[in-house]
């Protein structure tokens, strides 16, 4: 397992997530149109990985800045 450190802010965190969620969002209608079965698995793959990066950010606790 790869351990990976963000130095950014709640509102860059925020930002990341929101863009992330629109990933999926997109990903979801390109499922919705696709009938070929291994692009269809290829793009569930991808929006589980996008989804599982999205749960780790918004699971984790940043730091409080002075």
């Amino acid at each position: 397992m790869i351990h990976i450190e963000l130095n950014i802010s709640e509102k860059e965190k925020e930002e990341i997530i929101s863009l992330l969620d629109e990933c999926i969002s997109d990903l979801n209608m390109e499922l919705a149109d696709t009938d070929l079965m291994d692009f269809r698995t290829k793009l569930k793959s991808k929006k589980q990985l996008i989804q599982k990066f999205v749960d780790s950010l918004k699971s984790s606790h940043l730091p409080v800045e002075n």
